[in-house]
């Protein structure tokens, strides 16, 4: 039995505002506003979705990536500040007061590098890595949670059309 045809969802703002485009200038393909806006309304969404999560555990978005990328590092979890902001994309300003933050809560503690007095690592505490155990858990829930809206079908298209979109931004293709 094929499955069910799914309800075409109702207009939303978008579908007025392309309305009102195409009415008011029909030379103009306002095709890319319905996808990036849905894509940009999609992506506020979820950040307020996962933010929620992160709080429930105490830490801000920054604060919980810096605690996941120690975690996935393996033991030791530690890492150079600069090795930390190149995993998370932040300057190291913004790197050394998470840092600060995270250190004032316990979560993480600073030490003097085995092979370079002069460097320093960042390292999660045991309380530290309590808490990001505990908050990936539950994030991965909620990613689960969130992504429950697709079948797992439209799930896998929309991850292989993201990434080819992901990977043309980022790596735009050589002009002649």
């Amino acid at each position: 039995m094929p499955p069910s045809p799914r309800p075409t969802p109702s207009p939303d703002r978008l579908d007025l505002i392309g309305d009102a485009w195409r009415r008011e200038r029909p030379d103009v393909d306002v095709r890319p506003q319905q996808v990036i806006g849905r894509l940009h309304r999609v992506a506020h969404h979820l950040t307020d979705e996962l933010v929620a999560v992160y709080a429930q555990h105490g830490l801000t978005e920054g604060e919980f990536d810096v605690l996941a990328t120690l975690r996935r590092v393996g033991p030791p979890y530690e890492r150079s500040p600069g090795d930390l902001a190149a995993h998370t994309l932040v300057t190291s300003g913004g790197m050394t007061k998470r840092v600060d933050r995270l250190e004032r809560a316990g979560l993480v503690a600073r030490r003097v590098s085995d092979t370079d007095a002069r460097a320093r690592l960042v390292a999660l505490t045991d309380r530290g890595r309590e808490v990001i155990d505990a908050a990936f858990t539950d994030h991965m829930a909620n990613e689960r949670r969130l992504l429950g809206a697709l079948t797992p079908a439209d799930a896998d298209e929309l991850e292989r059309i993201l990434r080819t979109w992901l990977a043309t931004l980022e790596h735009p293709p050589a002009t002649a």
